[in-house]
């Protein structure tokens, strides 16, 4: 039975992969051919400033590297998945009924939550890179990406509380605890904290390699659980950021954005959710709160400090980019900040 259930997990993983591969040349024609990069560089801060560090980091101007990337990630998981489903359903045999990973109680939601934030952020991509003038150049504003995520965030806690009867959140070596209706806002706040961890997406290669590690843990997580299903779509996931990833690394061909963060970071709250282990995730996904929260104190200390920064720019990646430090050393060294913790979350999550 084991066989059988690495078998589920493995061959969709690398499926969705090759097809990642598959697909890139053509979303890149079209990329490039329609010059889907933003057109000027970042000039404000999130507090209003002017970003002089960060806008002569970036040059996306000049660089002219596209964004969108994300879309082979989603792409591939969305076609594996329907791909080993519909062949379940026209071949009806025991191999193929085992292949099919797509069930209502473990992978709907996440799957769902993936392709509507994916398509919601693929909108903001549009939006950027179309020009100047309103919504046109800037994308969607920030209000209305949180507004979007706690909606969503919404009707993942409605169906974990009413539909799953889940009211309470796994302490690591203490047991449950019961949260009742405070579940609601807690999924929400979740899902709002990982999707500010989306600024983690300013290297080449820095968010793919990230990402891949979290869902990798994750899919362990939920192997160990026994939930092969889950265990094989966050694999597929990993499948699908490796993809990416081949093309991402310096110099990136392209760059995930937020129609890959978007989709990812709010699927990867359900994941959490789905494997009880909401608890760790700060640990297991640390470097998306390292970077949001390098945001977080930064703004804090302008304001109340005068003006005075913590770091010379945030997100904290970006700090070492201006003290120097090459974009693939920094990309290097949190890959492996990015492992260790994985690790020792998924330790904590196992045994605790």
């Amino acid at each position: 039975m084991i066989i059988i259930d690495i078998v589920k997990v493995f061959v969709p993983t690398a499926f969705a992969f090759f097809i990642g591969i598959a697909i890139t040349p053509i979303l890149t024609h079209y990329l490039y051919k329609y010059k889907a990069w933003k057109k000027q560089s970042v000039q404000r801060t999130l507090d209003g400033r002017e970003a002089t560090i960060s806008a002569s980091l970036h040059r996306d101007e000049i660089k002219k590297t596209p964004r969108m990337g994300g879309v082979v990630i989603w792409a591939s998981v969305t076609i594996t998945i329907l791909g080993a489903y519909l062949i379940s359903i026209i071949y009806p045999y025991d191999t193929t009924e085992k292949i099919n990973f797509l069930s209502r109680n473990q992978t709907w939601l996440p799957f769902f939550t993936l392709l509507a934030a994916s398509l919601i952020g693929l909108v903001d991509d549009i939006l950027v890179v179309s020009g100047r003038g309103g919504y046109i150049g800037k994308g969607l504003p920030l209000t209305a990406r949180i507004f979007i995520v706690l909606l969503i965030g919404l009707i993942g806690a409605w169906w974990f509380y009413f539909k799953l009867g889940v009211s309470s959140v796994d302490l690591p070596f203490w047991g449950q605890f019961e949260l009742g209706l405070l579940f609601l806002p807690f999924f929400m706040l979740v899902m709002l904290a990982l999707f500010s961890g989306g600024v983690i997406d300013g290297i080449d290669g820095l968010s793919g390699g990230i990402m891949a590690t979290i869902f990798s843990a994750y899919a362990g997580i939920a192997f160990f659980q026994n939930q092969i299903d889950l265990a094989a779509f966050c694999a597929v996931v990993v499948g699908g950021i490796l993809a990416f990833l081949w093309f991402n690394i310096p110099p990136a061909r392209f760059y995930m954005s937020e129609t890959g963060m978007l989709g990812l970071t709010t699927s990867l709250a359900v994941v959490a959710f789905l494997t009880d282990s909401v608890i760790v995730l700060p640990i297991i996904a640390f470097p998306l709160f390292l970077a949001s929260g390098s945001d977080i104190i930064q703004m804090l200390s302008k304001k109340f400090r005068g003006g005075k920064k913590v770091f010379l720019v945030a997100p904290v990646h970006h700090h070492f980019e201006a003290l120097g430090w090459p974009s693939y050393k920094v990309t290097m060294r949190f890959w492996i900040i990015s492992v260790i913790f994985a690790l020792i979350g998924m330790v904590i999550a196992l045994v605790g």
